[in-house]
């Protein structure tokens, strides 16, 4: 389907509106522009929480590509039904580390990313301006450690061999504190490599790595040739839980409480749906998102524990302490120059909204 003149236009002069302290920029692929475009234009798209007609302007809104309700959001189009004066742009990222650069660069306003790029962002030498503003999931099963060799049963086993991973992921925290809880020391007993997960499939079916710890739909492709040694899931029960989270700049969450007031209720919607009676419905919408099939999706979602807003409220007051932890660890490793005061992770979350929806 091509776009007709008249909605290109259309779609050009709103993205050119800057308003109320939501700034305007950033890219996006032409069939999101079109679909953002349709979606506007489609009244058979119901708001399931009060509209907001106040917030005006644009916002640029990161996803990746992780099951979660932020998909079941984008794919349903209710940020656009429900502050229909707002232009949304989504930009897709491959890692949390590329979105900690957009936040950097002043390229995204919103965006999804781990918990432990959202540590590395907030600790020195990056120092980002920037909040969490809403837990996506608590990761699972859902991120795990995948060997091609069937001799390979544990991550002793993995002496002397190469081991992929997105660094500065929520996947290379939990694959480090794996690693140390085993005895192994990355560099000297197996050996490291960065690579996102658009490019790790290549390099498994070429015999570049030997194990790789991911995320779903990569995850899935890699189990077909081989088999799970362990999960982040593990790593949580010995203390060290990782996040999908939602962070966006300060400055932002700062000129845009009433549209976060909005944003927050419609994600603690699609939470309730996707965990309630709903989740078939709602692997469908997430799906389509990630080009996979509803059946796969709602394989994924057990994976993850998605908390509502009651639930968050609850997390959020611990999360300082565990972004510290976190943040002290990286440290050992070199993944980052020093650990922040636990005052500045404090800092680092905007939990007014969560508490509004929660009510």
């Amino acid at each position: 389907m091509r776009m007709s003149a008249t909605a290109l236009i259309r779609l050009v002069a709103a993205a050119s509106v800057i308003a109320m302290g939501l700034a305007t920029s950033g890219c996006t692929t032409a069939r999101e522009a079109e679909a953002r475009a349709n979606a506007a234009n489609n009244s058979a798209v119901t708001c399931p929480v009060e509209v907001n007609s106040t917030a005006t302007g644009a916002v640029r809104i990161g996803w990746q590509a992780i099951p979660s309700a932020n998909l079941l959001v984008k794919d349903k189009g209710w940020i656009e039904a429900c502050l229909p004066n707002v232009t949304v742009t989504w930009i897709k990222f491959d890692s949390g580390a590329d979105v900690v650069q957009g936040f950097g660069s002043g390229s995204v306003d919103l965006s999804t990313l781990g918990s432990s790029p959202a540590t590395k962002a907030l600790s020195a030498p990056l120092n980002v301006d920037m909040q969490i503003v809403w837990i996506d999931d608590v990761i699972g099963t859902a991120e795990s450690l995948v060997a091609k060799d069937p001799g390979i049963k544990t991550l002793t086993d993995l002496r002397g061999h190469t081991i992929a991973v997105p660094f500065g992921s929520t996947s290379h925290f939990s694959l480090l504190m794996a690693l140390k809880e085993a005895g192994l020391t990355p560099g000297t007993d197996v050996k490291l490599i960065n690579l996102s997960p658009d490019k790790m499939l290549a390099a498994w079916n070429g015999s570049q790595v030997d194990a790789a710890w991911v995320w779903d739909p990569v995850l899935s492709e890699l189990v077909a040739h081989g088999h799970i040694i362990t999960s982040s899931q593990v790593t949580a029960k010995q203390g060290n839980p990782t996040f999908d989270l939602q962070g966006a700049t300060r400055t932002f969450v700062q000129a845009n409480q009433g549209f976060l007031d909005t944003w927050t209720a419609i994600q603690d919607h699609a939470v309730g749906e996707l965990t309630g009676g709903d989740a078939k419905a709602a692997a469908q919408s997430v799906s389509v998102q990630l080009g996979s099939t509803p059946e796969a999706v709602l394989a994924q979602f057990p994976g993850y524990t998605y908390p509502r807003a009651k639930r968050q409220a609850e997390l959020l007051a611990d999360l300082p302490e565990q972004l510290l932890a976190t943040g002290k660890f990286l440290a050992t490793q070199g993944e980052v120059d020093s650990v922040s005061e636990l005052s500045k992770y404090q800092a680092g979350i905007y939990s007014a909204s969560i508490e509004k929806a929660a009510k």
